[in-house]
């Protein structure tokens, strides 16, 4: 039986059939056939619209078997991220959260005029995993967000990977092997509570 991973992409003109492609691409070499990975289109990638994202995402997560991943780049992580916040029913069947260099939104981050900024994260994913994800050499999104992330969602793992890009270099190696772990007897996310990571 395979299990359904949702890859939601990022923003800007293009995103979905030039920039996300390659890491959708990756991402289904490393996983193989024990992996049903969807990649919808999102309405208007060049100016993404929490709203019309965050209905979209309601739509697609719906449609997912039980222990579902959902995996968000760049600014389709931040709005996956908190479409979940506002929707926490959409969480009942997701078995893990990954989020790849997603801009942080709130005190510390990047102001926006479309996304609300949320305190109560914690509490929002107890019992989900979630893991977090930035290369060292992205120059679109800070370094300084993954740390925010980091601290407003304690118990998520938290992965800094050397020499890689916004794009980690469309390379997913890491996060496949992290998705092969979930759901296995005493794994987490990351291997050995992510040694790379805080």
């Amino acid at each position: 039986m395979t299990r359904h991973v949702l890859f939601i992409q990022g923003g800007g003109e293009g995103a979905h059939d030039e920039w996300d492609d390659k890491l959708v691409a990756n991402l289904e070499r490393a996983l193989g056939f024990a992996y049903d990975i969807r990649y919808p289109r999102m309405p208007n990638e060049r100016a993404p619209s929490f709203k019309a994202w965050s209905a979209a995402l309601g739509r697609e997560i719906a449609r997912l078997d039980d222990g579902a991943i959902l995996v968000g780049h760049s600014i389709g992580g931040t709005i996956l991220i908190h479409a979940l916040a506002e929707q926490s029913k959409l969480l009942r069947n997701i078995a893990a959260i990954y989020l790849i260099a997603a801009p942080f939104v709130g005190d510390g981050g990047w102001p926006s005029d479309d996304v609300v900024p949320r305190r109560d994260w914690t509490a929002l994913f107890a019992g989900v995993t979630v893991c977090l994800y930035q290369g060292d050499a992205d120059k679109t999104t800070p370094m300084t967000h993954l740390d925010l992330y980091a601290k407003a969602m304690p118990q998520a793992h938290v992965r800094r990977l050397k020499s890689r890009d916004h794009q980690l270099n469309n390379d997913l190696s890491e996060i496949a092997e992290d998705i092969r772990r979930v759901g296995k007897p005493g794994q987490g996310c990351c291997r050995e509570k992510c040694p790379v990571s805080r």
